[in-house]
């Protein structure tokens, strides 16, 4: 049986796990369809403005502290790719809260 134990700070962390049996009886399993959310739902912190050179998990190291989070960046800003992010020098990235996490007023 596959060991699907992601740490709280993946992507897939609550992604379902499910089986699927096949005709000779053996069962595959496998992790559901991960659907990216709008990056509407994230709770803004700040911007980042890209600079040549520059790669995503160094974007991440330095804006969330963890270079495996680059996938948070990507989902705040609906993109797929990470690259995709960093193509264009002088992009504004939004910096966002982790899907869940609302926003509070500054007092």
């Amino acid at each position: 049986m596959a060991n699907f134990n992601f740490p709280p700070t993946s992507r897939y962390y609550e992604t379902p796990v499910k089986t699927l049996e096949t005709s000779d009886g053996s069962n595959l399993v496998y992790l559901s369809r991960r659907f990216v959310p709008p990056g509407s739902r994230f709770a803004q912190l700040s911007t980042h403005v890209v600079v040549a050179g520059e790669r995503m998990d160094h974007i991440a190291g330095a804006e969330l502290g963890d270079p495996q989070a680059f996938w948070r960046i990507c989902d705040a800003n609906d993109a797929m790719r990470p690259d995709d992010l960093t193509a264009e020098i002088g992009r504004r990235l939004r910096i966002t809260l982790p899907e869940g996490f609302p926003a509070t007023p500054l007092a």
